[in-house]
């Protein structure tokens, strides 16, 4: 069963936080909230990859000007290897700006530091948070919702589309929990901010059994062909849906 909850403007926050509840204030301030810090990845390879990754998407916001604006880690950035891309977004005139290994510290340091400049997309899908491993379950929420913050501040036109955390490991174990607590607190929050949907796809990637489908992750993390169309079918309808695009008028645009 794909879950998703949609909030309408009529929630949208005369606080300037991002919601009123004091302790998402606390975990929405980057002071109180380590995963609501802007920091860079530090280049212990030397090779300046994750840098030169950032500067090739800044770049690109001088040249593109995307409609869909993909944000995250490696859940993002290898989907544009599958056919999955090509087929369902590629078309919507989207930017991937997601590197693997990035927390929501990373994404919050790339965001603040070119990547929304000179764009004006009408949605942005943001997934990440599976890789905050040295933070709590509430903490990994606040970095999500300080992300959505400034995107929602930056890009005040844009719908924003929050992803869940998928269940990750074979079996049930502790950063399973993890993650499945950190989506119930984006659940929790989420509709304060307005303008806001949260995906949630994660019970269509586990059997009864509480074990993780194999065709659809490969490692019980990553996703296969399989496991992407599971993730790209509910997102793309929802796209069209807030980008009001019919699938004929989507067709015409492949053709």
């Amino acid at each position: 069963m794909v879950m998703l909850m949609v909030f309408p403007s009529s929630h949208r926050l005369s606080h300037p936080c991002i919601c009123g509840a004091v302790s998402c204030c606390r975990m929405c301030d980057e002071e109180l909230n380590p995963a609501a810090v802007a920091q860079p990845v530090e280049d212990v390879h030397g090779d300046g990859r994750w840098m030169a990754q950032h500067t090739r998407f800044v770049q690109e916001c001088k040249d593109g000007e995307p409609d869909v604006l993909f944000v995250g880690d490696s859940m993002f950035q290898l989907m544009e290897q599958y056919e999955v891309w090509k087929e369902f977004f590629s078309p919507l005139h989207a930017l991937n700006f997601s590197i693997a290994g990035d927390t929501t510290c990373n994404v919050l340091w790339r965001l603040q530091n070119g990547e929304l400049e000179n764009i004006g997309p009408k949605v942005v899908v943001l997934w990440v948070g599976t890789n905050n491993y040295e933070h709590t379950a509430e903490q990994v929420a606040g970095g999500i919702l300080a992300i959505a913050q400034l995107l929602a501040s930056h890009l005040p036109k844009a719908k924003i589309v929050v992803l869940g955390l998928l269940p990750r490991g074979e079996h049930p174990n502790p950063l399973r929990v993890k993650n499945a607590a950190v989506n119930g607190f984006l659940h929790s929050w989420l509709p304060r901010l307005g303008q806001t949907q949260l995906l949630d796809v994660g019970r269509e990637f586990v059997h009864s059994d509480g074990t993780i489908i194999p065709r659809h992750m490969f490692d019980f993390l990553h996703l296969t062909s399989t496991g992407y169309l599971t993730v790209a079918k509910p997102l793309s309808d929802l796209l069209l849906q807030i980008l009001d695009e019919t699938p004929e008028e989507r067709q015409a645009s492949l053709v």
